[in-house]
C-alpha cells in the first residue's frame, strides 16, 4: 500500500496529516465521532476506519472495527447514533448496518489479514441478514427500523445504492471464506435493477446531490448510462471551480459530497472532471491541522455548520485521493463494479 497523493494537488504528507487529524479525535473505545464531543454513526465510522487503513494506520482502524464488534446487537444491527458511553438515536438504519461489509472487504484488501477476516466474517454475516430482512418484494430496501422493530414505510435511493455496493462486498467476503450466500447476490441483483429502472420506488429526494451521484458511485448505473446520468444534472449540482453542492437549490458546497462525486466520475470514466472536483475540494482544507471544513456558503464564504471540521469529511477526501491515485488494491473499490 502507498499513502495516497494527487500530484500537484495533495502530497502524501498532507494526506497523512489529514489521517492523523482523524485519530486525534478517536476515543479510547475506538469510536470515531464526527467532531469532538459529538456523535458517531456506523456508516461514517467505517468510512473513517477505511481512510485510516488506507494511510497505514492499521491499529487505529482495527480499534475502530473492534468498537463496532463490541456494540453489535445479537440480531446483527447497530443503532443509528452513538455518543461516548451511550446511544443518542436508537433506530436502525439499514445502510449504516450494511456498510460493515464494505469496511471489512476494504481492510482485507489493505492487509490480507486472515485473523481479522475470521474475526469479522460472523459480524458481517448477521448484519447483512438483518438488512436483507428489510428488502421488499420489488427489490428496494426499507431504510430503517424503529427501536420497537417496526420498519419505516419507504426506501431511500442513496441508502439503497450504498447497500447494493455493500452486498457486493459481502458476497466477495462470502466467497473468500468459502461460505454460500446466494440470497445476498440475488438481493443485490434485485436491488440494483430497481435503482436503475424504477427510481419512483424511492422516497423523492431529488434536491440532494447524493441521490444524483450515488447510483453511479455504487455501481447500480454503469458505462455510458453512468456518463449520461451524471451529465444530466451536473449543472444543477456542481459549482464550477468550487465543488459539489449538497442540495441543488442552495450555494452550499461540501467537501464530502465533492469527494464522493470525484469517485462517481472516476467510476464513469470521467477522470478529468474527477480531478477538477478534487482540486476544488482543497479550498475547504485547513493546512494548519490537515482537517477539512464540512462546508462553505457562496458567495459569503461562511463555513457551515459554523466552523465545523468533521472526521467523515477528512475520510471522504482520503478515499477520493486513493481512487484518483489508482495504484492501491483499494483504489477501485468504488470505481470498478464487476459482478461479485
Amino acid at each position: 500500500m502507498e499513502v495516497p497523493q494527487v500530484p500537484g494537488v495533495l502530497t502524501t504528507d498532507q494526506v497523512l496529516k489529514t489521517a492523523a487529524s482523524i485519530t486525534d479525535w478517536q476515543l479510547p473505545s475506538g469510536m470515531i465521532p464526527w467532531i469532538p464531543g459529538g456523535h458517531a454513526d456506523p456508516w461514517n465510522h467505517v468510512e473513517a476506519a477505511m481512510a485510516l487503513a488506507t494511510c497505514g494506520l492499521i491499529d487505529e482502524a482495527e480499534l475502530g472495527y473492534e468498537w463496532l464488534a463490541n456494540i453489535q446487537r445479537p440480531d446483527g444491527s447497530w443503532h443509528n447514533y452513538y455518543v461516548d458511553g451511550g446511544i443518542e438515536d436508537a433506530k436502525f438504519d439499514a445502510n449504516c448496518i450494511a456498510y460493515i461489509a464494505t469496511g471489512v472487504w476494504h481492510h482485507w484488501l489493505v492487509t490480507e489479514n486472515r485473523s481479522f477476516l475470521d474475526r469479522y466474517w460472523p459480524i458481517v454475516d448477521v448484519a447483512i441478514e438483518f438488512v436483507l430482512d428489510l428488502q421488499t418484494k420489488r427489490g428496494e430496501i426499507i431504510w430503517a427500523r424503529r427501536p420497537d422493530g417496526t420498519p419505516w414505510s419507504y426506501a431511500l435511493l442513496t441508502g439503497s445504492s450504498s447497500i447494493g455496493h455493500s452486498l457486493r462486498c459481502a458476497s466477495l467476503l462470502a466467497d473468500l471464506v468459502g461460505e454460500d450466500r446466494p440470497r445476498w447476490q440475488e438481493g443485490r441483483d434485485r436491488l440494483v435493477s430497481v435503482i436503475a429502472n424504477q427510481p419512483d420506488a424511492f422516497e423523492p429526494k431529488d434536491r440532494w446531490a447524493m441521490d444524483w451521484y450515488y447510483p453511479v458511485l455504487t455501481g447500480a448505473i454503469t458505462g455510458d448510462d453512468a456518463k449520461k446520468h451524471l451529465a444530466d444534472r451536473w449543472d444543477q449540482f456542481v459549482m464550477e471551480g468550487r465543488g459539489c453542492r449538497c442540495v441543488h437549490d442552495r450555494p452550499w458546497v461540501t467537501a464530502a459530497e465533492t469527494s464522493e462525486c470525484v469517485i462517481a466520475h472516476l467510476a464513469a470514466g470521467e477522470d478529468e472532471r474527477a480531478l477538477d472536483l478534487f482540486t476544488a475540494a482543497q479550498s475547504l482544507r485547513d493546512d494548519e491541522d490537515g482537517r477539512y471544513f464540512t462546508g462553505i456558503v457562496y458567495p459569503e464564504l461562511i463555513h457551515f455548520p459554523e466552523v465545523e471540521k468533521s472526521t467523515y469529511t477528512a475520510a471522504a477526501v482520503i478515499l477520493a485521493a486513493d481512487a484518483l491515485q489508482g495504484v492501491n488494491p483499494t483504489a477501485d473499490l468504488f470505481t470498478r463494479h464487476d459482478p461479485a
